[in-house]
């Protein structure tokens, strides 16, 4: 095939992907607007606690009464303009909102609110609601603002567009959370996210009904909220980088309006680089290196300075001072014990003070820093370390490092939010988190442990027990506050940040809303492809950034970059860090260039996944879709020399040329699978392409064999494994 003709090839290639993908949702947009059925029940995520529909849709006109009871506020005034703005961009037509009407024939939206709450979201807001749909109009109850938002943003679900108009399904929903903590974490040190950027993540946020976002604030490459008291930590540690605090009080009023909670962590006395950096004075070990890339994660306060503790005490009051929540986090992970160990005026404090380990000096840190927070009305939090010794009960743990310390977390009394199982910076597909519950005991615990990072010479204070954990009783469960998505952002640029969130958020989101018997897999890649759909149509760039760092690459030349990345996806479990392969190595540590394919490919493919169930069903007797299989398949295999002719042209490129080269070895596998193009030592050829990418894919399958373990030279793995697999099922057994 040339070249010449390849660009139609390249386009059907991505047009039948984006069929596969949002076939559910061309199947749900089937009904006219008399309330005829549709061919299934519309996709509301996360999972409401009950919903019954009869399938019928009916016209969503373009003028709404809207009728209050109850309590009618000023936050509930901005979500309706919201809703009604969201509204017009779902549904493709201008809409209008009116006073009500004697008009019997008006559509109205009903709106009941018991109480007017708190304008501030907290832990304890009720969250619950009810909705119901007809021809005649929506109605909404609930008893706390909170609520109203919530059933807004699943109303916006039940409505689509068709070719005669927007229509919107007939539902009758009950609705409530599973867990009051509902949270993202985003690491805004390593690569800091201007504040329109994470306004975007708030909104996205909303319609999914997460309600905490935990912002990573300080660490080693930079601190990021400006200080009056303390002006070198913007001025010198942030590198230019920051928030003024003008900013943070519109981050934090722009996420209350949309009953969000936002959680402040400044993390000590560890990862303080950049406190340090500004205020030396206070390190552990001095002077400062400079030079190490990998000190800017292990560089630590000295807590038995005096002056230390009136700092910290000092820029904490001030901080706090801004985040109306609540919950303080002050980190406390990965403090190198080596740090303390290797300072004799620390090692003699410590012994004149009987404390006989690292961590009890720490545990004392922790003490004096929370007496001071909760003087100023907050409850502290940090990470699971923070429990090595003895710290104040009403101390809320983040558990990371394995379901073993939740256990022991719960069972001394402590409240726990599990972003254990949940670190999105270890770019596995969202049905891998989705998997985890955050009541799961049974997690593999040398899998935590060897995701616990070890610093430096002599690893951290802490190094995790080895376990497996036992049940959680009722007491223990009552104490786990929810869960929290994490996003560290070592390898993630602001460019980066929505496809490096989501849909895997939304995945993490009905989770956390969502009972477990609501929980279903087995639609999930369909259901987030509509939910992602929508999040990008109201307002996420995850394919705007995407395809503008793929132009940067070859412009006017990305088709058939389009097509290989659309079915591959990066190498996991920390496998694209090379930086911190490099620090485990003992290398000398290099900053990495974020612009190759594997930093814009996402760790879900809706194409391949949509690829996968067609090779199922046709293994399960669908016989009628081996031509749209066969088309997917040579689809594939023709990209091949398209990519090689691009990546003469675009240099950039030439790092993925092995993974197009696999592609085309596995589509070939798949076409003498179905009995196509089959020559001398075919089952050989289908083997070989299949045994590659599984080798590729195991690579990384865990982070310990990640260590030693050579990967992919593209940093890509083949999505449509699993569908070869299945295809070749007969010739690999």
């Amino acid at each position: 095939m040339s070249y010449r003709t390849s660009p139609l090839r390249f386009y059907l290639t991505t047009a039948l992907g984006l069929v596969l993908s949002l076939a559910p949702a061309v199947c749900a947009m089937a009904a006219d607007t008399t309330g005829i059925p549709f061919a299934q029940a519309p996709v509301i995520l996360p999972a409401p606690s009950s919903v019954q529909t009869d399938g019928s849709a009916f016209a969503l006109p373009q003028t709404f009464a809207v009728v209050w009871h109850g309590k009618k506020t000023a936050l509930l005034e901005k979500a309706v303009e919201r809703f009604r703005l969201r509204l017009e961009k779902i549904s493709g037509q201008k809409i209008s909102f009116t006073a009500p009407s004697s008009d019997p024939n008006l559509f109205t939206l009903t709106i009941t609110c018991d109480e007017a709450g708190n304008p501030l979201p907290s832990l304890t807001m009720q969250e619950d609601y009810t909705l119901a749909t007809s021809a005649s109009g929506i109605t909404l109850s609930a008893t706390q603002p909170f609520g109203i938002l919530h059933g807004l943003a699943s109303t916006l679900q039940l409505v689509t567009r068709t070719q005669t108009g927007a229509v919107i399904t007939q539902a009758t929903l009950s609705d409530a959370p599973r867990f009051r903590w509902r949270g993202l974490m985003i690491d805004v040190s390593r690569h800091f996210m201007t504040l329109p950027t994470l306004l975007r993540q708030i909104d996205a946020m909303e319609l999914t009904k997460l309600n905490a976002l935990h912002l990573h604030l300080a660490d080693g490459q930079g601190f990021r909220v400006e200080s009056k008291l303390f002006p070198r930590l913007h001025t010198v540690a942030s590198h230019g980088q920051y928030y003024t605090q003008n900013q943070i009080r519109t981050l934090v009023s722009y996420a209350a309006d949309r009953g969000i909670r936002v959680v402040p962590e400044f993390d000590t006395p560890g990862h303080s680089f950049a406190l340090l950096e500004a205020y030396p004075r206070y390190a552990a070990q001095a002077p400062l290196n400079l030079t190490d890339r990998a000190e800017r994660n292990r560089a630590a306060l000295d807590p038995t300075n005096p002056a230390t503790y009136r700092f910290v005490n000092a820029l904490y009051g001030e901080m706090a001072s801004l985040f109306p929540d609540a919950y303080f986090h002050i980190g406390g992970d990965e403090v190198v014990a080596k740090q303390w160990k290797n300072a004799p005026r620390i090692m003699a404090y410590m012994k004149a003070h009987n404390l006989a380990t690292p961590a009890e000096m720490q545990a004392e840190f922790t003490r004096r820093v929370a007496q001071s927070l909760t003087r100023r009305h907050k409850i502290v939090m940090g990470w699971d370390e923070i429990t090595a010794a003895e710290i104040p009960q009403d101390t809320v743990v983040e558990v990371w490092r394995g379901a073993a310390h939740t256990a022991s977390a719960t069972a001394a009394g402590h409240p726990v939010v599990v972003s254990d199982g949940y670190y999105l910076d270890r770019l596995q597909p969202s049905a891998t988190f989705y998997e985890h519950d955050p009541l799961d005991i049974t997690a593999n615990m040398a899998e935590a442990k060897a995701a616990a990072q070890v610093t430096g010479p002599g690893g951290t204070i802490d190094a995790p027990a080895v376990q497996q954990a036992t049940p959680l009783s009722d007491a223990q469960k009552a104490l786990v506050l929810g869960a929290e998505g994490a996003l560290w952002t070592e390898i993630v640029t602001e460019e980066m940040l929505d496809s490096r969130l989501w849909p895997r958020m939304a995945a993490l989101a009905e989770r956390f809303w969502s009972a477990p018997t609501q929980c279903d897999a087995s639609t999930l890649s369909g259901r987030l492809a509509i939910t992602q759909d929508r999040l990008e149509l109201l307002g996420l760039e995850s394919r705007t950034n995407s395809h503008r760092m793929l132009t940067r690459l070859a412009p006017g030349d990305t088709y058939a970059a389009t097509t290989l990345l659309s079915v591959t996806s990066p190498i996991r479990n920390y496998a694209h860090n090379h930086e911190l392969l490099q620090i485990r190595h003992k290398q000398t540590a290099t900053e990495q260039d974020l612009t190759a394919p594997a930093d814009i490919a996402t760790p879900d493919s809706f194409v391949a996944d949509r690829f996968n169930q067609q090779a199922l069903a046709y293994a399960g007797g669908q016989k009628e879709l081996k031509h749209s299989l066969r088309v997917q398949l040579t689809a594939w295999i023709e990209n091949d020399a398209a990519f090689q002719a691009a990546a003469l042209r675009h240099p950039g490129l030439q790092v993925a040329l092995p993974a197009s080269t696999s592609l085309k070895n596995l589509a070939q596998a798949g076409l003498m699978a179905l009995g196509y193009d089959r020559s001398s030592g075919w089952k050989h050829r289908v083997r070989e392409a299949i045994y590659t990418a599984q080798a590729e894919f195991a690579a990384s399958a865990t982070t310990k064999v990640v260590t030693n373990t050579p990967q992919p030279s593209s940093d890509l793995l083949q999505d449509i494994l699993p569908g070869v697999e299945t295809l070749a099922a007969s010739i690999l057994h």
